[in-house]
Order: structure tokens, then sequence, then C-alpha cells
């Protein structure tokens, strides 16, 4: 399948469109955000843009990536349930952008496109590890099955719309993620779930240029849940079923980048005493540029990353001298990537700034 000439030229078509559609939507997206007063006030001191900038620019991620999956995959009964709840998603980010919801609205409409994607056919049944449960064994979900699918979806979700706080850093991640899963489905024959990928990769593709520092727009909860959604339902149907060669630590190893910040978030606030959806500053690209670092800087850091957790998920799925070579690659990347992180951060420290919410809680402590 990896050599599939078929499977490669509508996956080039594929990515193409859904640039080309991207590219030529962000413009529009822009305008119609103006029009509507889907605006980024930086009001917050978690903010890093100094000036209002508009957001929805996910809409035409959407359309991209929507029109591109339509033209060239087949429409099975799974991409019909993920592309119905990726309609909702939108509708659900859209919304947020011009007037903001509370949390728990998001989240029960979130699970509510988790759910119609499960009831599609989207379900993780079994959890596959050769180096957990041997050589023909397997964590069977059972009754688990369902809300297991649903807490990966949902988690998904909202782990890249918390990492869209940098210019270019969602899309790019995604790029990456869309990448690494795109290669390991070729690998294990899913050329379906390949070309979903590639319409996502385009669709981002388009995007960057108007996103990355200065950015020009904003993708939103449009498009960051959008994205989470989209990678966390493609990577049940493509990453999960597979014993021997793709082992459900691959898609953790794919989205590891958004998925451990959300983690440490949520386990962050937890200890601190607050609401775990109290947003605050301390997310790992906050970090970085309260050390100093540029936000080009921090993201370049932030993408190395992505790349070398997304190498490392490859190398899981391949065996044999492939594995071999694949391994070095990703040792001797992390090697160069850990000197660049070093060298980058080198003479800088960091020096946490509050959010309005700390500010607030010093000032009315007595």
């Amino acid at each position: 399948m990896f050599l599939n000439t078929a499977v490669w030229i509508r996956a080039v078509m594929a990515i193409a469109v859904g640039f080309a559609i991207s590219f030529a939507a962000t413009p529009i997206a822009k305008m119609f955000a103006q029009k509507i007063g889907a605006i980024d006030v930086p009001r917050e001191a978690r903010r890093v843009h100094d000036h209002p900038i508009p957001r929805m620019g996910g809409l035409a991620i959407f359309l991209g990536f929507f029109l591109s999956v339509v033209l060239f995959a087949d429409i099975t009964r799974q991409i019909r349930g993920i592309l119905l709840g990726s309609v909702v998603i939108v509708a659900c980010g859209a919304i947020d952008d011009v007037t903001p919801l509370k949390a728990w609205i998001k989240l029960i409409i979130q699970i509510f496109a988790a759910v119609i994607a499960v009831l599609h056919g989207v379900v993780i049944m079994v959890l596959r590890s050769p180096a957990t449960f041997g050589d023909d064994q397997a964590l069977i979900l059972g009754v688990l099955s369902i809300p297991v699918t649903v807490l990966w979806i949902v988690g998904i979700t909202n782990s890249v719309n918390l990492i869209d706080g940098l210019d270019g850093l969602a899309a790019g991640v995604s790029i990456i993620s869309s990448i690494t899963m795109f290669v390991v489905a070729l690998l294990v024959s899913e050329g379906n779930v390949a070309l979903i990928l590639a319409a996502l990769m385009g669709a981002c593709l388009g995007f960057m240029p108007y996103n990355l520092n200065p950015a020009k727009i904003f993708m939103g909860d449009t498009g960051a849940l959008l994205l989470g959604y989209v990678l966390a339902t493609v990577s049940v149907v493509g990453m999960f079923k597979f014993y021997a060669v793709v082992t459900f630590v691959v898609p953790i190893m794919a989205l590891a980048l958004p998925l451990f910040d959300t983690l440490f978030a949520i386990l962050r606030r937890l200890l601190k005493g607050q609401n775990p959806m109290t947003p605050d500053r301390g997310h790992l690209h906050h970090r970085l540029i309260d050390m100093g670092l540029s936000q080009k800087q921090a993201v370049a850091i932030l993408y190395a990353i992505s790349a070398v957790l997304g190498l490392s998920a490859v190398v899981l799925a391949t065996s044999g001298a492939v594995r071999t070579w694949l391994l070095a690659t990703a040792l001797f990347l992390a090697v160069v990537v850990g000197v660049f992180i070093r060298k980058t951060l080198k003479g800088h420290e960091y020096h946490p700034q509050q959010t309005n919410s700390e500010e607030a809680g010093k000032d009315a402590a007595p």
C-alpha cells in the first residue's frame, strides 16, 4: 500500500485541492469575521498578541478539508460520521468565536459530536500492544469501548484547542500529526484514512501563510476544535485496530504534544485547587514566551519536539531494517533538536506572568 501509485496520486490531489480552497477562502473568512465581530481582543495576560485580530479562519480550513474529502476519499459509514460530527464541531466553534459559550455547553456539544462518530462505527474496541499484552493478547474494552472512545475524541479535540496560543502553532502541530498518521496509515494499508489526512494536511497548509507570525487571522475555536476532532476520530479509524503493527501507543505519540500539555494543565490547576477548565498561562508555549523567546523561536521548538515524537510513532509502526533506520534517524533528530533547544534557551530564565484571574485573586486576598 505504501507504494500504491493510485493512492499517492489521489493523496497529492487531496493535498493540492485542500490547500487551494483553504488558501483562497481564508481572506473571505477574515472579511466575514470582521463583519460579524469575531475579533480576538487581547484583554487577558495569557494572550501573546497586542492588537485585535480576526478569528474564524477555521471556516476556510473546514471548507478545504470537507470538499477535498468529498472529492477524493471513499465516503464510508465511518467517514460520513466524521464529516457529520465535524459540522457540529465547526458550528460550535463558530458560535464560540462570536459569542463565547460556557465551558459546559461546549463540552456537551463535543460529546454529541463524538457520539455521532461512535454511532457511525468510529469506536475503539480493543487496545493492542505486543509489549504489554503479549504476542497473542489484547485488552478487549467491551462495554467500556463507547465511553473510552468518547473520552479520547473529546480529550484530543480540547487538547489541540488548548495549544492554539501562538501564531501557527496549532496548525503546524496538526500538520506534523497528520503527516505522521498519514505515513502510518499507508504502512498498514489504510489508503482511505491516508486520504482524509492528506485533505486535512492540505487545508492546514493553505491556512498557514495567513497564520504564521505575525498572524493576519486566527483559526479560532472554529479551526482548533475541528483539527482536534478530525485527528482524534481518524486515529480511531486507522490507528487503534492493528495488532503487532500499530499499537495504541502510536496515536498517543502522534498527538503527544497537545495531549500531554493538556494533561499537565489539568493536573496543575487541580493541585492549585482551581477549576481544571480555568484558563492560565502555564502551557508549554506560554512558558517558552515567558523565558524571553520570540513567538517564532517558541513555535520552532514545539514543531521540532512534535516532529521527533511523530517520527517515533512511525518507528513503532515499522519492523525489520526499516525500523532500525528510522530509529537511528529518530535518535539523531532527537539529539539535533536537543542541541537546538539548549542553544535557543541559553541565557533565558523563566519569568512567569500572572493572568488576570491570578491578579484578581491577589487583590482580593487579605
